[in-house]
């Protein structure tokens, strides 16, 4: 009968509709979700572009700031010296040595006078060149490194300055090897270049002027850039150089001993930074980035030196008389982190303000839910007044009938518990007999071995044959221990015992069962072979164990020769090893097991034998010793007649009285 809930749920109309009320809601929800979501990327989306573009641009002022500054510095300290040269070619002294030059006076007072003139001045070096490209004097004359005496004509300054103009040239020293600009200006006479005064200039200071935040650099008009606050972008490229300026920068020595390799810069370029580009970047500022192996090079020089940075604003100046670029490379890590802190704030604002309004649509529609909720269980309620009447009579009716079935079901309640209880009983009686079984299963061969024993011993002794006595008296001595030790064993077959193994000698074990069994022999022949080769041979077992197994198979054995009635009965026995097991085949020339009995064979109580001769307990014992050892018995019919049983068991290290078998007395 169902229950009144679930009968109520069925019938009652107000119900039905309660529960399956129509979810029109579903999918307006997943519309204002996906509003919702398509709204905060779009968010995010203009969020990070205003605030990347707000935070470009006035990384761009604060950078051409102090681009035009570092301009400055420099123009000024070019133009600071770009007239040292042209005073120093007036000076009688300089004009003197440049008519004299092998004078060694006026070489004297040249030297002295540069000397001074180049400590006054703050420069490298100060030095004047003959005509020829010979140096006549330096303002380290007497150095280690001295200019004097060294040939300029490959140095593009001189050159020009012979030919009447001005030169400027930065290059690295060949006899220093330290980088320099040189100012190179021509003594002339009557008309005709006489000589060249040269003035070096170091710069090194220069990259080391700007602040520690963005890297420096200053190129010259071929794109090499020889200052540098970054070391691994000096003396680099801003773009692959022809072979011909290749040859010409080799040829002029301008950078010797240096690797001028091109610098992976290369500008951002995609729709966003195309769009700023237009929009806030100036003419002499772009995106790039730097793709540098060295990781110094990428290295944002600020108080965390842990930080990295390759993309960068970069802003370009033209500085001095000799078409330098100065680029000044800004990194947008920071501009990158404000714009994503700025979008991480708008999403979370955003998300903040979709839960107020998600929140809000939630209580309409749960305000909405419980006033229909509401009408649905008071028009429920007035239908349960109406059928509650109608089904008080059929309660009581089936409360009547239930009370009936109650009373029954006490009543056969009490039945099985008496039927239970009687039961236990049965099963505690069958397991004492199944006990008084097994004894007298497994007592029955040594009992009559005792008897032939002790039969054989009394003849002896009428005939005086004392030796052969006690060695009779020996033997029913170890059956008596034999008979002890298996009724103290009985346990094994509830499979309750802890299992002892040590190494057993197989060919002892076979001697004491054969000795047990030599009364019922008779005309059988028994053959073992295997063991005259290796005497020694144990297996891992117990020893009152393995012969109550062996004697249980030779013992079938012997019954099924008796029960064929063959005329000669044979019983091999053949015992076979390897590495790790014993292999003990156990063949007899009965009658052989019938196929339908061979799967049943290792069940207790099941017995192929007549009424009265066997219990059905001998095999399924020992099936369970050797599972216990850790081996297998198997059994089959052997072809021509007959059955053989298989025993494998684990092999053990040979014993050291494992060498000879125990002496065993037969009956006479």
């Amino acid at each position: 009968m169902p229950h009144s809930d679930d009968f109520l749920a069925v019938h009652d109309p107000a119900a039905t509709r309660a529960v399956h009320a129509p979810d029109t809601g579903s999918s307006r929800w997943w519309g204002f979700a996906v509003a919702l979501l398509a709204g905060l990327l779009l968010l995010c989306g203009l969020t990070w572009l205003v605030s990347f573009q707000r935070g470009l641009a006035a990384l761009q002022q604060s950078t051409a700031t102090r681009a035009d500054r570092y301009a400055a510095t420099l123009e000024s300290t070019l133009d600071r010296y770009e007239f040292l040269p042209a005073l120093v070619s007036l000076h009688p002294f300089v004009r003197g040595l440049l008519e004299s030059p092998h004078d060694p006076a006026r070489v004297a007072a040249a030297n002295h006078y540069l000397a001074e003139v180049n400590r006054r001045a703050h420069a490298s070096a100060t030095y004047v060149i003959a005509a020829n490209g010979i140096a006549l004097a330096a303002s380290n004359h007497g150095q280690p490194g001295s200019f004097v005496g060294t040939d300029y004509r490959f140095r593009p300054y001189f050159q020009i300055a012979a030919g009447g103009r001005m030169g400027r040239f930065y290059a690295i020293g060949i006899t220093s090897d330290e980088p320099g600009y040189y100012i190179a200006q021509p003594v002339e006479s009557g008309g005709k270049v006489i000589g060249v005064t040269v003035v070096k200039l170091n710069l090194e200071w220069f990259q080391r002027a700007g602040s520690g935040a963005e890297p420096l650099m200053v190129s010259d008009d071929h794109g090499v850039i020889f200052l540098s606050s970054v070391p691994a972008w000096q003396y680099r490229t801003l773009q692959p150089l022809p072979p011909a300026l290749q040859a010409e920068m080799q040829s002029t020595r301008q950078y010797h001993g240096r690797a001028v390799t091109p610098l992976p810069l290369e500008p951002l370029d995609s729709p966003v930074t195309r769009w700023l580009a237009q929009t806030t970047l100036g003419a002499n500022a772009r995106l790039v980035r730097v793709r540098d192996e060295s990781p110094a090079a990428r290295t944002t020089f600020t108080s965390d030196a842990t930080q990295r940075a390759d993309r960068y604003l970069e802003l370009g100046r033209t500085v001095g008389p000799a078409d330098w670029t100065m680029q000044v490379m800004a990194p947008l890590e920071p501009v990158l982190a404000n714009a994503r802190n700025a979008t991480v704030a708008a999403a979370l604002a955003y998300a903040c303000i979709c839960l107020l309004l998600v929140n809000w649509r939630q209580r309409r529609q749960r305000a909405r839910d419980m006033q229909y909720s509401r009408r649905l269980l008071e028009a429920a309620y007035d239908e349960l007044e109406r059928r509650v009447e109608a089904r008080t009579a059929d309660l009581m009716a089936i409360n009547e009938k239930l009370e009936e079935q109650v009373a029954e079901r006490t009543r056969a309640e009490s039945e099985l518990r008496a039927a239970q209880d009687e039961l236990v009983q049965a099963s505690k009686l069958a397991a004492l007999g199944q006990m008084a079984a097994g004894i007298t299963h497994e007592l029955n061969q040594p009992l009559a071995a005792l008897r032939t024993f002790s039969d054989n011993t009394r003849v002896l002794l009428e005939r005086g044959q004392l030796a052969a006595a006690e060695g009779n008296l020996t033997a029913i001595a170890d059956l008596t221990e034999r008979m002890g030790k298996i009724t103290g064993q009985l346990k094994l077959f509830a499979g309750k015992a802890r299992p002892v193994r040590r190494p057993v000698v197989v060919r002892t074990a076979l001697d004491h069962v054969l000795a047990l069994l030599a009364p019922r022999l008779g005309e059988v022949t028994v053959s073992v072979a295997g063991l005259d080769e290796q005497p020694g041979l144990s297996v891992r077992a117990d020893e009152l164990k393995l012969e109550q197994v062996l004697l249980n198979l030779i013992g079938n054995a012997l019954d099924a020769i008796a029960s064929a009635a063959q005329a000669q009965g044979r019983i091999d026995i053949d015992v076979h090893s390897d590495a790790g097991t014993v292999t003990l085949a156990v063949r007899d020339n009965g009658t052989g097991i019938a196929p339908e009995a061979l799967p049943r064979l290792f069940e207790p109580f099941f017995t192929t034998k007549e009424t009265g001769q066997g219990l059905g307990l001998g095999l399924a014992i020992s099936s369970s010793i050797v599972r216990e050892f850790g081996g297998q018995l198997s059994v089959a019919n052997v072809p021509g007649g007959g059955a053989q049983f298989t025993l494998v068991l684990a092999r053990a290290p040979a014993s050291p009285s494992a060498n000879a078998a125990l002496p065993v007395s037969t009956p006479q």
